[in-house]
C-alpha cells in the first residue's frame, strides 16, 4: 500500500503556473480507504485577477466539494470526462477533492459507473448523502479527517470484480507498452468482450479509452519538460504516426503539442 500520494502532474495542463496561482496538494486518505481512493486533493486560492486552469481528466471519477469566498459549499460527484476540463477561479476560496482509483467508485454507488460518465451530479446523488458540515474548512488534517468519515459513511461494499478493475486499469496507467486492447487482453488471460464489460461497468469508459487517455497524458506531461522528438514518441505510445498523434493531442488538449510546448516554456 502506498505511503504518500502520486507526485505527477499528469493531466494538469500547465502545472507550473497552477501551483504559482493557487495552494495545491494531494493527500492520502485513511488506509481502509486507498483500496478505492487514489488521493485528496485540496485548492486554496486568493487571487487578484481570474484565473482558468485545464485538466485533461483521468479514467475516474472525482468527489467535488467546492466554497467560493464566505458563499456557501457545495458538493458534486463528476463521472469520468471524456472532454478538455475547464475551471475558472476568482477571488478566494476552497475545493477538497476525492479521486477515487479508475474502478474505485463502484463500491459507494453500487450503480454501472458508465451512468456517470460525462457528467456532474450535485449531492445528495443516488444513495450518496452529502456531509452534515463543511468540508472545506479548518486544517488540511481536519479537511481530510472530514472526507475520510464522510467516504466511511457511505459504506462500500468489496467486490472482487472491483478489485480487478482497479488492478487492471493501474496496470494500463503504469506500463506504457499497453498499447493494445487484444494484446492486454490476452496479457491477462481475458477475452476481450469480458475486459470491455468490466471497464464500462465498473470504470465507466471502455479500455480502449483508457489506454489512450493514459499514453496522451504521457504526451501531455512530457510536452511540459521540454523539446521533444514527436515521431518518435508517437510511436512510443502506439500511434500510427505523428500526425495521428497531434490530432489526438489537440482534440482533447485544445492546442497542438508544438503549441502547448511553447505556451509553457
Amino acid at each position: 500500500m502506498r505511503q504518500r500520494p502520486r507526485g505527477d502532474s499528469r493531466g494538469i495542463l500547465d502545472p507550473s503556473r497552477l501551483l504559482r496561482e493557487v495552494h495545491f496538494r494531494r493527500h492520502l486518505p485513511a488506509e481502509s480507504l486507498r483500496p478505492w481512493v487514489e488521493h485528496y486533493w485540496l485548492i486554496d486560492w486568493a487571487l487578484s485577477a481570474p484565473f482558468e486552469q485545464r485538466i485533461v481528466p483521468h479514467p475516474a471519477v472525482n468527489v467535488v466539494f467546492r466554497r467560493d469566498g464566505d458563499g456557501p459549499e457545495a458538493g458534486e460527484v463528476a463521472g469520468v470526462g471524456r472532454k478538455l476540463f475547464r475551471i475558472t477561479l476568482t477571488g478566494t476560496g476552497q475545493v477538497c477533492g476525492v479521486q477515487f482509483r479508475p474502478g474505485g467508485f463502484h463500491p459507494f454507488w453500487r450503480r454501472p459507473v458508465a451512468e456517470l460518465t460525462g457528467r456532474r451530479l450535485p449531492l445528495p446523488a443516488g444513495r450518496l448523502a452529502p456531509p452534515d458540515d463543511p468540508v472545506c474548512a479548518g486544517t488540511d488534517d481536519e479537511r481530510r479527517h472530514a472526507l475520510d468519515a464522510l467516504l466511511t459513511a457511505w459504506a462500500p461494499e468489496p467486490d472482487p470484480a472491483v478489485e480487478d478493475a482497479v488492478r487492471l486499469a493501474e496496470a494500463i496507467r503504469t506500463d506504457r507498452t499497453v498499447l493494445r486492447v487484444d494484446h492486454f487482453a490476452a496479457r491477462h488471460d481475458l477475452p476481450v468482450r469480458r475486459l470491455q464489460r468490466l471497464f464500462t461497468e465498473y470504470v465507466g469508459v471502455g479500455p480502449k479509452w483508457v489506454i489512450r487517455r493514459y499514453r496522451l497524458q504521457e504526451a501531455v506531461e512530457q510536452a511540459a519538460g521540454g523539446p521533444l522528438n514527436w515521431a518518435g514518441l508517437a510511436a512510443d505510445l502506439g500511434y500510427s504516426d505523428q500526425a495521428h498523434l497531434v490530432r489526438d493531442f489537440t482534440a482533447v488538449a485544445g492546442v497542438s503539442p508544438a503549441a502547448y510546448a511553447r505556451s509553457v516554456h
